[in-house]
């Protein structure tokens, strides 16, 4: 069965896109010459990403351990936290199987009682004014 791979790198100091300028014809090369059936490459927002199928994880183990490729690997613009490897469509292709609906929390399993309003009633009343008025009175 046929799999993607992707290798995402990320923008640092220098563009991802100057990487691939630099390496890109490279890593194709590199992934025709080892059975690659298709490869493609996506520029984002925050660097570029080169997916390549291979029939097999044989062809991508063989593809990922030319010097070739781990030359442009180790040349990445930020190679501490600007290099993703995973198999599976990168950038933003989305989850491969949809995502099982997870269960909800106890806590909001149970509607919590309306507070209750508290009236303040007040009465005024007149009472007479030891002068004779009716004043009210709080």
């Amino acid at each position: 069965m046929a799999e993607y791979w992707s290798i995402e790198v990320f923008d640092d100091k220098l563009p991802a896109s100057q990487w691939r300028q630099s390496y890109g014809a490279a890593l194709v090369e590199a992934a025709i010459s080892h059975g690659a059936i298709g490869w493609d490459w996506i520029q984002s927002r925050w660097g570029v990403v080169f997916e390549v199928n291979f029939s097999d994880d044989a062809q991508w183990e063989a593809f990922r351990a030319l010097p070739a490729v781990r030359a442009a690997l180790d040349a990445v613009p930020d190679p501490v936290n600007g290099l993703l490897v995973y198999r599976g469509r990168g950038g933003a292709s989305g989850a491969s199987s949809p995502r099982r609906p997870r269960p909800v929390p106890s806590a909001d399993a149970v509607a919590l009682p309306a507070p209750e309003t508290e009236y303040l009633h007040v009465t005024s009343a007149l009472m007479p004014d030891p002068d004779g008025y009716l004043a009210p009175t709080v």
